[in-house]
């Protein structure tokens, strides 16, 4: 029997390329998204020709009864649920110099969406990821490490969300292994359009900035949940930096 896991935040993105990339290595995959169904259907539709059974739930993760449901439709679905990507996130875009730009409110909405999700689909699917020693990746941003980013709010939730990985590997153990990975800056449509015109200027910055001269791709990202996913029996509680090296630069003084 095919291993069937949950991906959140997966119509596009990462989201989308982690939903694929498990569907060719032989995963039946549930795709969730909040607003974009057609390109939730289209992921769906890749999925499937790869070979995955698929479901597509519309719900907002910040929503514990939505959690639930998802995990709940997939088990009785699939008989079973062996991993969990906590992809889902959100931003509030703010300089960080800005301290009066931020409000509780905003800070309360990127907590909701980027942390508490999060931690209400790992409850939710701990009792059957446990059965099958399964596997939750949360997806963090190197912004939890460096402390910069599209706003304060934004870097303090992305940061919980490595301590979250922390605390889970812990209360989950020995029989589910939770990990994260931290991205650096990932081409594709979200960035597009949350820069606009700077879009091509950013990339080109954080290529040169970084030791291999790249940035990544969705597909990249990816790649390294997939590692934790599907390998990585040793490793619980790790934080995986993929920016190219841009988190390591050293700058030479000759």
């Amino acid at each position: 029997m095919r291993p069937c896991a949950i991906v959140t935040g997966s119509a596009t993105g990462v989201g989308a390329a982690t939903a694929l990339m498990l569907s060719q290595m032989g995963w039946n995959v549930q795709i969730n998204y909040s607003k974009s169904e057609v390109e939730a259907e289209e992921t769906a539709r890749y999925c499937r020709e790869a070979g995955a059974d698929v479901i597509v739930m519309q719900g907002d993760v910040s929503d514990d009864s939505v959690c639930r449901q998802m995990v709940e439709t997939s088990v009785a679905h699939w008989g079973r649920l062996d991993a969990v990507v906590n992809n889902a996130g959100t931003t509030r875009y703010c300089p960080l110099s800005d301290l009066e730009g931020l409000k509780k409110d905003d800070f309360i909405h990127l907590y909701e969406v980027n942390v508490l999700s999060a931690f209400q689909m790992s409850r939710a699917a701990a009792p059957h990821l446990k059965k099958q020693k399964g596997a939750i990746v949360n997806v963090s941003s190197i912004s939890a490490l460096n402390g910069s980013g599209s706003s304060i709010a934004y870097t303090c939730s992305k940061g919980a969300m490595v301590t979250l990985t922390l605390s889970l590997a812990h209360a989950l153990a020995p029989e589910v292994r939770v990990n994260a990975v931290c991205p650096g800056f990932i081409q594709g449509r979200w960035t597009r359009d949350f820069l606009g015109e700077k879009y091509e200027q950013v990339n080109e910055k954080f290529s040169k900035a970084s030791t291999l001269q790249m940035t990544a791709t969705p597909a990249d990202i990816a790649e390294g949940i997939a590692y934790f996913v599907t390998g990585a029996k040793l490793s619980t509680g790790e934080v995986r930096t993929i920016d190219g090296g841009f988190s390591h630069k050293v700058t030479s003084l000759s």
